[in-house]
């Protein structure tokens, strides 16, 4: 006698603050689940030219469109009551679609709590994917509030938080830190919390070689990623203007990708410096361009400044940078330390000089460069890569749904693997472009130095 096999649990994760499947993480936790069998839907903002609608590698995206920029208390709270309102009425489509078992939210906001409990009594779950500290996020801005507005805002996000914490039947933690003020600030129990640390997966991020020439006299530094107020972004101006006008490193550029509020801020910095000639800015770029533009920079800059924020978060930059194998600089913060260990050149918070004199010392040194683009790049395949992440990212929903494929005659679950392995590693990306050969030691030497192809 055969046992029919139940239907395989329908996720849908909602996203507020980037579109998939530009979320890199959420893009990877996406693809886990359709690996290991679970049906995916995805709520979030539209980016540039994308359609309402669209199905990618198996997952069912609906988009709605962006709120205007926020201003001020009540621009942001109008963005967060658009957005919420939308999600609500997407998930009813979604629902109409097909009937989904489990919500994910991914913060910020923390608003969805309510959307969770709102379906709860569908028989619906709730995961909470805690990818920012919207508290630390307020005190990095705005200090510790002491009193008005200032302080009735920041008790509206703790209580937010708490709210998001309490409703959720399981939490996924982006790093330990994170993880510990689940359990002491959130009181969940430990095991309620899993970490899912946001890697790379290495077998595709990794050097290319670039399309477009570069002068192999000139050193080009990086920067990627959101460029808000806490990104600290114009420290990587401020450092180019050192280099450039006051020690004559003429032959140095920077190549900023991304956006956020700040862009604009940032051009009219750069020009007032006279650094229109060594800093690009590529506004929001894809996984081609990343790719393009990571494997032939010489140096990646994490210029966020030690905050309550950005001391207790990972940066997925200096992974993507380590991936790339690339030596890093950095701003000395508790968790980049987790992440990039040695591998990475720290100084103080906020010491531009010392900064400047250690991005010299890499110019000056190109063996350095390679021992610490080679140290990186093991390390991030080793020990952050994105595979042991998706494992502990589905036991989440494998726990909470119990499900697993199930044999038709035995009836007992035959648990895959969330991310396949590949027979091998391909030679080339998918838009044909070669791969640097990582097992060739004399030529990935030759590369880390030049940065360019053959």
């Amino acid at each position: 006698m055969t046992v029919a096999a139940a239907p395989p649990p329908h996720i849908l994760i909602i996203v507020q603050n980037l579109p998939v499947p530009l979320d890199r993480r959420v893009w990877l936790e996406c693809r886990a689940l359709i690996a290991r069998g679970y049906r995916v839907s995805v709520i979030c903002p539209k980016g540039p030219g994308d359609p309402a609608r669209q199905r990618l590698d198996g997952v069912d995206i609906y988009k709605y469109q962006p709120a205007p920029e926020a201003g001020g208390l009540a621009g942001f709270a109008w963005e967060f009551a658009y957005s919420w309102v939308r999600t609500a009425w997407l998930s009813l489509r979604v629902r109409r679609n097909r009937r989904f078992d489990i919500i994910q939210a991914c913060n910020p906001p923390d608003t969805f709590w309510l959307l969770a409990l709102l379906w709860r009594p569908f028989g619906v779950r709730f995961v909470f994917d805690h990818h920012d500290l919207n508290p630390e996020l307020f005190l990095s801005r705005f200090g510790a509030p002491t009193g008005g507005l200032k302080a009735l805002e920041y008790r509206v996000l703790r209580w937010l938080e708490r709210r998001t914490f309490r409703a959720a039947d399981r939490v996924i933690s982006t790093n330990d830190s994170y993880k510990a003020i689940a359990v002491e600030r959130g009181q969940r129990r430990p095991t309620d919390v899993t970490v899912v640390r946001s890697g790379p997966d290495t077998r595709q991020m990794r050097p290319i070689y670039p399309d477009d020439p570069r002068p192999l006299d000139g050193i080009n530094l990086v920067y990627l990623g959101i460029m808000g107020p806490q990104d600290g972004v114009d420290q990587v101006l401020l450092l180019v203007d050192e280099l450039v006008h006051r020690r004559g490193r003429a032959n140095v550029s920077a190549t900023l990708l991304g956006f956020g509020d700040c862009l604009a801020q940032l051009r009219a910095q750069a020009t007032s410096l006279g650094l229109d000639d060594h800093v690009t800015f590529t506004g929001r770029v894809d996984r081609v361009a990343i790719a393009e533009y990571l494997s032939r920079a010489d140096i990646g800059v994490c210029p966020d400044l030690k905050t309550p924020l950005n001391d207790l978060s990972t940066m997925n930059k200096t992974m993507e940078y380590m991936s790339y194998a690339l030596p890093a600089v950095s701003f000395d913060l508790r968790e980049t330390r987790v992440s990039g260990a040695d591998t990475v050149q720290y100084v103080a918070s906020g010491d531009l000089r010392a900064l400047a004199d250690v991005v010299e010392g890499l110019i000056d040194d190109p063996e350095r460069r390679v021992e610490l683009g080679a140290k990186a790049r093991a390390r991030v395949a080793a020990v952050l890569d994105w595979r042991p992440q998706a494992a502990a990212y589905v036991s989440v929903y494998d726990g909470l749904s119990g499900f697993g494929n199930l044999d038709s005659r035995t009836g007992r679950a035959d648990r895959v693997a969330a991310v396949p392995e590949p027979e091998r590693a391909p030679d080339t990306d998918p838009q044909g472009r070669s791969y640097v050969d990582l097992d060739d030691p004399e030529e990935f030497r030759r590369y880390l130095i030049e940065r360019r192809a053959r």
